[in-house]
């Protein structure tokens, strides 16, 4: 049997986490431990789970308040078993997770990332839909290609690995409320090796607000174009990967700067340093020319013209405004 380490970063992590846990330790396959990164909760959450005396788990608590992404950038530094994986803790395994995750390494003893499939749930515990299908076995240059179509659920939940591969590669890279780490993070590792994915659905996936939605403007551009520079690398590291950036990076900086672009068009400008949605597109041209030999104009579809048009004068973008504010479905989307 492989020793598993289940990393659970948490602050403040109310009931939540008290059935995330449970699901933990629920789990029919023994051979794990429980590793807590407690990031000075005060709402009891680290009581509860001393409460429980369960020798599974260990707790790691922090001596000062911590951004997320620190605290789960604690998992870089505690001591582990072979294997890891990370939950949030609002996030459920149903019992047969490990065991599954266990008999996958059987199966694939090479492989560098393992995954199952999984079910979104509301906050209420309720199933949302199941995650999209995925392939047994991914490589890197075919996992690339499911992020680049946008044909993939990635998640920060699920996902099990080596320690000594996460630890050798910095761990979950720092991204502001970890927009896009995950894709840095599993494209990273799948290329040391490949990806093996169980078809069974093993976890769920509680959906919140999206960090999307809580960030800023800035924060977003960043993050993304944080995310395009490491694609780069990617592109220059792995030569057989050309042929994915030439047909398909176009598609996918084109439809992150289409819905940031409109996400622009509800702030008003002062609120975002005067930054034109005309700066943002010529930003995103340049960092398509980073990925693709292919016309850089490519990101200049009708849509994205049009938020241009509006964003281009203060009658027109005050119009614009006005307009949302009746109107509270997306303008855009079907141009």
């Amino acid at each position: 049997m492989n020793k598993i380490s289940i990393i659970l970063p948490v602050h403040n992590g109310g009931e939540y986490v008290k059935e995330c846990v449970n699901s933990i330790l629920s789990q029919r396959y023994e051979a794990f431990n429980l590793l807590v990164l407690d990031n000075c909760s005060d709402d009891g959450t680290k009581e509860w789970i001393e409460s429980l005396q369960n020798d599974k788990i260990i707790i790691h608590p922090s001596t000062m308040l911590l951004p997320i992404e620190k605290n789960w950038a604690r998992a870089n530094t505690v001591p582990t078993y072979e294997y890891i994986t990370l939950i949030g803790h609002d996030d459920v395994l149903k019992p047969g997770y490990l065991a599954e995750m266990n008999a996958l390494i059987g199966k694939h003893p090479s492989a560098s990332l393992y995954q199952t499939h999984f079910n979104y749930i509301d906050e209420n515990g309720a199933i949302v839909r199941p995650c999209r299908p995925m392939a047994q076995i991914e490589d890197g240059k075919a996992f690339l290609k499911t992020i680049l179509t946008n044909s993939v659920d990635i998640m920060g939940t699920g996902f099990l690995m080596r320690a000594s591969d996460y630890k050798r590669i910095g761990g979950i890279p720092v991204y502001p409320y970890f927009l896009y780490a995950d894709f840095e993070l599993w494209q990273t590792l799948t290329g040391i090796s490949y990806k093996a994915t169980s078809s069974k659905n093993c976890f769920d996936f509680r959906l919140h607000q999206s960090a999307t939605a809580k960030a800023n403007d800035r924060m977003l551009q960043t993050s993304f174009f944080h995310y395009i520079d490491y694609l780069k690398r990617v592109k220059e590291t792995h030569p057989d990967y050309q042929e994915v950036f030439e047909n398909f990076a176009a598609g996918f900086i084109t439809n992150y700067c289409k819905g940031l672009s409109h996400r622009m068009l509800r702030i008003p400008l002062k609120d975002r340093d005067n930054k034109k949605v005309s700066d943002f597109v010529k930003e995103c041209s340049q960092k398509l020319q980073l990925l693709s030999q292919k016309n850089n104009q490519a990101v200049y579809i009708f849509s994205i013209r049009v938020a241009i048009f509006i964003d281009s004068n203060g009658f027109t973008r005050q119009l614009f405004l006005w307009f949302k504010k009746i109107v509270k479905k997306p303008v855009l989307r079907a141009l």
